[in-house]
């Protein structure tokens, strides 16, 4: 049982208009299953019928309406087996908005309403050794890189919160080499993560920048300064403070 207060059950749908566009727009799904893999980390796994079939691209999106078809978040599937009718996805739970609050309430045998997969990513147009930088929200994509095995090389470096927590999440993905920058209030941080671009352009390395939206400019905007004409550069940002539905 539910505590008194705690949050709407997930896939609660509200008014005629965003129940009709839920019906006739978006994939239908339920949870079957749902776990930790650290603190503020959750693989959580969906299938159904509408899941078949789906024409499923490394790198692309899927929004999952949060209680109504005008609320959405936006998250990227780690896999999609589309003869099963199955995907798998990682939720970070920072604790705060919608998003949170679902992803901290499912529980086995939930349902949800989902539109997609979309357009995002194409991951198909990196080859060669690939260097992921993002952050928490990217770790969906840079285990679908890895684990279309894409590209022959992938150097992953990732701005967090919580170091410990995410490297836990992280090894748990098998994604354990990835190098970790805890955030700080006046990003010192960044300047440790742009040292590195120089070393893999030298690689011949494509990047794939995204996350926090002035990270990403931020590195983008470095990156010229190193990047050869020949220098791949695919950049999405999945978020900015106090911004919702960027991606």
């Amino acid at each position: 049982m539910r505590p008194a207060g705690s949050p709407e059950r997930p896939g609660t749908t509200g008014g005629r208009l965003s129940q009709a566009l839920v019906k006739f727009m978006m994939r239908q799904a339920s949870v079957a299953a749902v776990e930790w893999l650290a603190d503020r980390f959750r693989l959580i796994t969906l299938e159904g019928e509408a899941l078949r079939g789906a024409a499923w691209v490394p790198g692309q999106k899927i929004q999952i309406a949060m209680g109504s078809a005008f609320t959405a978040r936006t998250y990227t599937p780690i896999i999609w087996n589309a003869s099963a009718g199955r995907t798998c996805l990682v939720a970070f739970v920072p604790g705060h908005g919608p998003g949170s609050a679902w992803a901290g309430a499912l529980e086995p045998g939930d349902t949800c309403s989902l539109f997609g997969p979309r357009a995002s990513l194409d991951l198909r147009r990196i080859t060669g050794p690939v260097a992921l930088f993002g952050d928490e929200t990217s770790i969906g994509l840079a285990y679908a890189l890895v684990d279309t095995r894409l590209a022959e090389r992938v150097t992953c470096a990732l701005e967090v919160d919580d170091v410990s927590a995410a490297g836990q999440a992280l090894d748990q993905l098998g994604l354990g080499q990835t190098e970790l920058f805890g955030r700080c209030r006046d990003e010192a941080h960044l300047e440790a993560m742009e040292a590195k671009l120089p070393y893999l352009v030298a690689d011949g390395a494509s990047f794939i920048l995204t996350g926090k939206a002035g990270t990403v400019q931020r590195l983008r905007q470095s990156l010229k300064r190193y990047a050869g004409p020949g220098t791949k550069v695919l950049a999405k940002a999945y978020w900015a403070p106090g911004k919702s539905g960027l991606d």
